[in-house]
């Protein structure tokens, strides 16, 4: 280069100091001055480039010495003048003291990870003893017009020339030098894979610069990089197949040497008696170093073994940075776009199956890139990519784990895939690295999204999560429990068998204890999941009835109030004295008012009405609602609420425990209009409605013969409407024809066996099976969980929180 100084000559001009706005790092702003001179060593051409560089200092802390890391600095930074040591100094010792504000330090401490492929470096068989220059590049252009051999030289030489940002530009404007790299690399591509690697990196250093993206894209390399993919992974099949065929050969001919006289049966490959003694023969032959033609095929074995070994590396140094400068384009979504229908996603995926690190970090980190976007996603699903990405979980390169985690949870929006990842067994995994901090966070994430569907939840039990789970939650004490980690235990106390491991032990006690300290919404919400289930778990919260109905008060928030509310309409407990409890907590007045229509929430609003068709179940209790008033008010918001079925639904069972007791039969009856809402209610088309309002409407027809008449006779209109409605039309026009021109033939509409009116007034219909009126023949048999084998409480309608924990759900897949 001293040579060279007469003709560039290249001035770095120190600038301002300061401190980095939000790391503990110092900015030095500086000037680069690029003269160009004649032969008499004047300036031709000048150009002048600002920049700056950060000097990190990760080890500050407290208690670090400023002065010597303010000297340590200034002689490893040349860009800093020692003459401004105690400006340095100074910065760092405002750095030193500067503070962060909680904010910032909470958001700092949760700021995800981000892991990016490892920089290219120069690879094996690249390294040249003499040093390029930019002034001679035509000459190492020359070079790409001899043989093979001058060729890489010459491509290596530019390479060092490129690998250097600040040759870029001026390698841009030599439009003979890229025009004959990409003539090149189009031609002999096949023929040197060191000089179709060379190439592509020349190009990769263009491509990692987003202004020279277009000179990429106009020699058409993106395109050939993969056409060069396609076909070195067809000749990496070629390679491992060949590799085969010669591990077989060897092992079937040591067989048939060394095996086939101590096997006592007449065809060895059937013989399974003398296996054990086939395969000692082959251990202790094989390295024999007394049998030559054994010998011969071992040496080929090896030599063929080192030589798929060696091509192997190269190949993978070429898909390394292909991959890489096809990373880098993909930043414009219209080149990714291309890529896709060029089935970029294939080739990525059938690279997986490699076991270099550091090309498995970079197809990673490129499958995490394009599976944003839908399509991509889609085309991952159809190649099998989770099967080959379990593989890698767990993963002692942190990087690739990280990546592959990643990676996971972008795929596991997709129920289909979430699937897939439970059949190939990456649930046990996810939840071992549930210890593994640096990845604790990824992985809770993918195990929410499995949890959410109801097919899976049940398959928890059989792994190390749940205890886990309950172990994180223990150890958090006052502090704020991160939303990941109560909503994975949200998603799995919906889970009758799940909710049992939770509650071993003091599992309840110790969640009812911290939910009611710190009226934590969200951990009451996991115990309202909880307290749905019947069975063991549910009696555990006869201990916390009290405390929860100390909660229900106007000066709570609702959202508190209302999963305290939720728990305890939960609790169908017979041996709960609930007038006790409705008495002692003053309760009856906040339910009245919350009645009310537009008083609060209307998820509060129904929880109240959940919890009022809970209390009602004891005779007590509903003769006590019934004299406050509060079946007036339950009709008032059945108006109000007409349109929302689950409303509806509820109030609609109230009224069914209601009838249930003598006590307050008589009032639903003879002083309210309930029945009247509930015949207009027989026909709504909800099943679930029709249900609870057909058990409702029995019970009062039983006990009152007015009410039974009218029912009757709606039931009956309603059954035979139709039937009803063409008589009537019989009967206007006496002289239209009936259904067969010119036929009065009666007996096609009415019977004559005596039974059936001649009239027409009652159809035959009517005389069939009762039991299936009023829309009770469309129910069909709930299909449940087998996860979650719940028992049934007849009546109790189904919410739409969820499921009822008496109630057993309905799937339907396709």
């Amino acid at each position: 280069m001293q040579n060279d100084a007469r003709y560039l000559k290249r001035k770095v001009t120190a600038g301002s100091l300061d401190v980095h706005p939000t790391e503990n790092a110092l900015v030095v702003h500086y000037e680069v001055e690029a003269s160009i001179l004649g032969e008499c060593g004047d300036q031709m051409l000048g150009e002048r480039k600002e920049g700056q560089k950060i000097i990190r200092v990760k080890s500050l802390s407290p208690t670090t010495d400023v002065g010597a890391l303010a000297k340590k600095v200034v002689e490893e930074c040349k860009l800093i003048p020692a003459s401004r040591l105690p400006q340095v100094e100074q910065l760092l010792y405002y750095l030193q003291n500067r503070k962060t504000s909680p904010v910032e330090g909470k958001v700092e401490k949760k700021e995800k990870r981000i892991v990016k492929p490892r920089e290219l470096t120069p690879f094996e068989g690249m390294e040249l003893n003499e040093e390029a220059c930019i002034t001679r590049v035509d000459e190492y252009v020359e070079l790409l017009y001899e043989g093979i051999p001058e060729k890489i030289r010459g491509s290596a030489l530019i390479l060092q020339l490129a690998r250097n940002p600040d040759n870029l530009e001026e390698l841009l404007h030599n439009e003979a030098a890229l025009g004959a790299l990409a003539r090149v690399l189009r031609e002999d591509w096949k023929q040197s894979v060191e000089l179709a690697t060379i190439i592509i990196y020349i190009f990769f250093c263009f491509s990692s610069f987003s202004q020279f993206h277009g000179v990429v894209s106009h020699y058409k390399i993106g395109a050939l990089c993969m056409s060069i993919m396609e076909h070195e992974l067809k000749r990496h099949d070629v390679w491992r197949e060949e590799l085969r065929k010669k591990n077989k050969a060897y092992i079937l001919y040591s067989l048939l040497t060394f095996a086939s006289p101590l096997c006592c049966c007449s065809a060895l490959p059937n013989c399974f008696v003398c296996l054990g003694a086939v395969l000692w023969s082959l251990t202790f032959c094989c390295s024999r170093e007394s049998a030559p033609e054994n010998g011969s095929l071992r040496r080929d074995q090896d030599k063929a073994l080192r030589k798929y070994q060696g091509l192997l590396a190269k190949q993978e140094q070429l898909l390394r940075v292909s991959l890489y400068l096809l990373l880098n384009l993909a930043e414009d979504t219209r080149t990714e776009l291309k890529m896709r229908n060029k089935n970029i996603v294939g080739l990525l995926v059938k690279v997986l199956e490699r076991d270099d690190k550091e090309l498995l970090v970079l197809v990673v980190s490129f499958l995490k890139k394009l599976s944003i976007f839908l399509e991509n996603k889609n085309d991952m699903a159809e190649v099998d990519t989770v099967e080959r990405l379990a593989r890698l979980v767990p993963c002692e390169h942190e990087d690739l784990l990280n990546l592959t985690l990643r990676l996971l949870l972008n795929l596991s929006f997709d129920s289909g895939l979430r699937a897939k990842m439970v059949e190939v067994g990456l649930l046990p995994k996810l939840t071992a690295l549930l210890a593994d901090e640096n990845n604790r966070q990824v992985a809770m994430r993918i195990l929410y999204h499995i949890s959410i569907d109801d097919r899976f939840k049940g398959m928890f039990v059989y792994t190390d999560c749940i205890p886990q789970l309950m172990q994180m939650l223990y150890e958090h004490g006052e502090e704020e429990i991160e939303p990941e980690l109560i909503s994975v235990c949200i998603n799995l106390a919906a889970n009758k068998r799940n909710t049992q491991l939770m509650c071993e032990g003091n599992g309840l006690k110790m969640l009812m204890k911290r939910a009611l300290k710190m009226k934590d919404c969200l951990l009451m919400k996991m115990i309202r999941n909880i307290s749905q289930h019947d069975g063991p778990t549910k009696p555990l919260f006869i201990d916390y009835v009290g405390d929860l109905a100390a909660e229900i008060r106007v000066e709570e928030k609702e959202e508190w109030v209302l999963e305290c509310l939720g728990t305890l309409a939960n609790l169908t407990i017979t041996d709960l004295d609930w007038e006790l409890v409705l008495k002692e907590y003053n309760l009856v007045p906040y339910l009245k008012d919350r009645l009310k229509p537009g008083s609060a929430e209307d998820d509060l609003i129904l929880e109240v009405v959940i919890m009022i068709g809970t209390v009602s179940m004891d005779d007590a209790c509903a003769a006590m609602l019934a004299k406050s008033g509060i079946i007036p008010a339950l009709i008032e918001l059945l108006n109000a609420q007409q349109e929302d079925d689950e409303f509806v639904c509820q109030i609609v069972y109230v009224f069914y425990q209601m009838v249930f007791h003598q006590a307050t039969r008589d009032v639903i009856i003879k002083d309210t209009q309930a029945p009247a809402y509930l015949i207009d209610l027989m026909h709504d088309k909800n099943a679930e409605i029709r249900k609870v309002c057909d058990n409702t409407l029995d019970i009062i027809a039983e006990y009152d013969e007015e009410w039974g008449r009218k029912i009757q006779s709606e039931k009956f209109r309603f059954h035979n409407n139709q039937w009803l409605e063409m008589v009537e039309s019989r009967q206007v026009d006496e002289c239209e024809p009936y259904l067969y021109d010119n036929d009065d033939r009666t007996d096609l509409f009415y019977s004559a066996d005596g039974i059936t009116p001649g009239d027409g007034s009652i159809s035959p219909d009517f005389f069939n099976d009762l039991q299936t009126q009023n829309g009770d023949n469309h129910l069909t048999d709930d299909l449940g969980d087998v996860f979650d084998q719940t028992t049934s409480s007849s009546g109790r309608p189904a919410t739409a929180y969820g499921f009822r924990a008496d109630e057993q759900p309905y799937y339907q897949y396709s």
